[in-house]
């Protein structure tokens, strides 16, 4: 029955925000900014008994990974004008996977194993 709960409690978060953004698009992306997603699998791994070290984990890689997901925000509304939705929303995914490659490479010069 909790991931039930887990499911419908995340699913009513985003069904929220979208709802927000229709409205408003400037509030609707502030709080589609919030670290909520993380928030909530923070919740969840205490909830269900995660160790700490492993909490932690997921809140420190989660740091490296938004770095250089970014871009994308800027990107996408460029390419959007220019070639559509569907065609700048595949090519920012192909540019966000090929940004984390390399920002995990670059990382890992300073300790920092992404992959």
């Amino acid at each position: 029955m909790f991931i039930l709960y887990k499911y419908l409690i995340t699913a009513a978060l985003v069904v929220l925000i979208s709802e927000v953004a229709k409205r408003s698009a400037n509030l609707g992306a502030l709080i589609a900014s919030l670290p909520i997603v993380t928030l909530l699998v923070l919740i969840w791994l205490h909830v269900e008994g995660a160790a700490a070290d492993k909490i932690t984990k997921h809140a420190f890689y989660t740091f490296w990974y938004v770095i250089p997901t970014l871009p994308m925000f800027l990107v996408f509304p460029l390419a959007y004008r220019k070639f559509g939705f569907w065609l700048s929303l595949v090519f920012v995914c192909i540019l966000t996977v090929v940004l984390v490659a390399l920002w995990s490479k670059l990382v890992s010069y300073f300790g920092i194993k992404l992959f």
